[in-house]
């Protein structure tokens, strides 16, 4: 059994795995990412991102990310630099960089996350861009 539980324009997908440890995805208007493993100063997240959507662009002050193409296209902006990436590829995202991921393709886009960094949480988002109006966008 499947439950949704919305929050805002955020929603977070449940079953009854998850709440016995097991990882539970969050739904974002852009795809969705479920956190597979934590730990003191990382954290592995599969992200999924819809055909032609794209998510704000950002920075965080408290962690570097690494991003792995798992299927698809990925369009990655990392500071002035803008590359396509594609299955079996990865890139760099530095600590305190501006950055923005999209999906050029016709499939979903689904890429690993390795965070590293000394405050894992949510919140270290400065959003300078984003095409669904969420806080902290300008």
């Amino acid at each position: 059994m499947v439950k949704v539980k919305e929050m805002s324009q955020v929603a977070t997908l449940s079953t009854s795995a998850a709440t016995n440890g097991l990882a539970a995805t969050e739904l974002r208007p852009w795809g969705s990412f479920t956190v597979l493993e934590e730990g003191r100063g990382y954290k592995i997240k599969r992200i999924e991102v819809k055909p032609g959507h794209r998510l704000s662009l950002q920075m965080h002050h408290h962690r570097s990310e690494h991003w792995i193409v798992v299927c698809g296209t990925a369009k990655v902006t990392c500071g002035d630099e803008v590359q396509l990436i594609f299955t079996n590829q990865s890139t760099y995202v530095p600590q305190c960089t501006s950055h923005r991921l999209e999906n050029p393709g016709v499939i979903p886009l689904v890429l690993i996350e390795v965070q590293n960094g000394e405050y894992l949480g949510e919140d270290d988002i400065v959003r300078y861009q984003d095409d669904y109006a969420r806080a902290g966008a300008k």
